[in-house]
């Protein structure tokens, strides 16, 4: 625990170079500029498509007719963005968690390396293209989980449980892989997250909730649709933010976990060669 709580004040520091601060607003450009092109040629379509099928669905006219009887019939022209914004909210996270994954963790392991790990040897068991793949498969699994577990969510307190565990999951998942895969082999990246796991599983979690402010201020802004844009634009930021404090997290701790490790190993060579 006490190396975890290291790991956290040096991200901390570290998250105040200007490096990093850049860092924060490379995966924002990226990937405000692609949502926002995907919105401008599918809203309209979207948003369609769920009108009619709220018209047409009992489901839908159910939740018409609560409207109609609590005396909020103004609102029905808003639950239909409401829904494709709200299913749009954990792809366009998602999305962003790939992208510092793929291209700004390695920075960031880089700028640790040079600044922090300089004589820890570079084993470079894993690989830009792996990263990638890791990361998708580990993605599509927790897409998986979530729609599994949708029902779930309606049901307290699995609702306020399930989502930062399986937030928690993928971001320990795919940024152990990328902390690790400049400096650890493929076998000391296995053996160091098995024994490591629910430390790791600790910092995804704790990620996970960091990142539930920003979503609680996404959902409340859906229902201003005019805004919608600007403060999704701003949310994205703040989750390029947090994510790359989880980087930084993720990079302290499993390279100090793996120089620790290395040195136990140095440790007991000798022993080994000691006579019986």
């Amino acid at each position: 625990m006490s190396e975890l709580l290291r790991a956290f004040a040096r991200a901390v520091v570290s998250m105040l170079h200007p490096r990093m601060l850049w860092l924060t607003f490379m995966p924002f450009f990226v990937v405000a500029a692609s949502w926002g092109v995907i919105f401008w040629f599918t809203w309209q379509d979207a948003v369609g498509t769920v009108r009619y099928w709220l018209a047409n669905s009992a489901p839908g006219m159910a939740l018409y007719r609560a409207f109609d009887w609590i005396g909020f019939a103004s609102l029905h022209a808003a639950v239909a963005p409401f829904i494709v914004i709200a299913v749009t909210i954990p792809l366009i996270v998602i999305t962003v968690l790939l992208v510092i994954a793929t291209t700004s963790m390695p920075l960031v392991v880089r700028h640790l390396s040079a600044r922090r790990f300089p004589a820890l040897e570079q084993r470079r068991g894993g690989t830009w293209l792996g990263s990638l793949l890791y990361a998708t498969a580990t993605t599509l699994i927790c897409v998986t989980l979530i729609v599994v577990t949708v029902p779930l969510w309606l049901i307290p307190p699995f609702f306020a449980l399930i989502p930062p565990l399986l937030w928690g999951w993928l971001t320990y998942r795919v940024m152990t892989y990328d902390a690790l895969a400049l400096h650890a082999s493929h076998a000391e990246r296995i053996a160091l997250t098995r024994r490591h796991r629910w430390p790791l599983l600790a910092i995804g979690v704790a990620s996970g909730l960091m990142s539930t402010l920003p979503t609680l201020i996404w959902a409340w802004s859906i229902w201003l649709v005019v805004l919608f844009p600007v403060i999704a634009a701003a949310m994205i930021w703040v989750y390029a933010a947090i994510l790359i404090f989880s980087a930084l997290w993720f990079g302290h701790y499993c390279l100090k976990a793996l120089e620790d490790m290395r040195g136990e190993e140095a440790h007991r060579a000798p022993l080994k060669h000691l006579p019986p």
